[in-house]
């Protein structure tokens, strides 16, 4: 046990002590916002934003392009996603619980890539030498891209793409001495298949009852 513990305190050695404690707030707000998420909360957007601003800075600080690219995304669409979730008809909220049709799935194919080929240009623009992390991040940014535009419309497959983000950033991040964003990733991934659940059963009980 105190080897783990260990792994993730012998990162923060050399780490400034506001980056630690923004690291902390990032893992507080993103926690929550990813619980909001699965119980279908308003709320996920403000706490995300939040946690997303402050992991921009932080990714920035440490060279992660790809990943802050993503997290200056994340907090573009929370955005959107806010004003979508909140919209109303008759004091009902009009975006219900549903799956992607097909031409919403060749978007989110065609989002996938355009992603993975946006992040790797910026790699290279900024004439970053390319290693494995990177191209791994480069993935992870088009999953993580199509999974946001999927929960800002609220569709169900959105869970499915951040349960496999999630599952490969979580060495990711450790490899990268980011133990509580490590961390936080695999609560996320925890979180991810409930709220996968939790979605599928509200959206199967709506169906029964149209």
């Amino acid at each position: 046990m105190n080897h783990i513990f260990d792994f993730f305190l012998d990162a923060y050695q050399n780490t400034p002590t506001n980056q630690i404690v923004l690291e902390a707030v990032a893992f507080v707000f993103g926690i929550a916002s990813v619980w909001y998420a699965k119980k279908e909360n308003i709320l996920v957007y403000p706490t995300g934003i939040i946690c997303t601003v402050i992991t921009v800075y932080l990714l920035y600080v440490n060279k992660y392009l790809g990943d802050m690219m993503m997290n200056f995304y994340y907090s573009i669409m929370s955005i959107y996603g806010w004003w979508n979730w909140s919209r109303k008809k008759n004091d009902k909220y009009i975006v219900p619980i549903s799956r992607t049709n097909t031409k919403e799935k060749q978007i989110g194919i065609g989002l996938f890539l355009l992603t993975m080929l946006i992040t790797y240009l910026v790699y290279v623009g900024f004439e970053y030498k390319l290693e494995t992390p990177n191209y791994i991040d480069i993935v992870t940014s088009g999953i993580f891209f199509t999974a946001m535009w999927y929960m800002a419309t609220k569709k169900l497959e959105n869970w499915t793409l951040w349960i496999i983000g999630d599952l490969i950033t979580i060495p990711l991040y450790a490899y990268r001495g980011l133990g509580m964003l490590s961390l936080q990733y695999l609560i996320f991934t925890v979180l991810a298949i409930q709220g996968y659940i939790a979605w599928k059963k509200s959206l199967n009980s709506n169906q029964a009852t149209a």
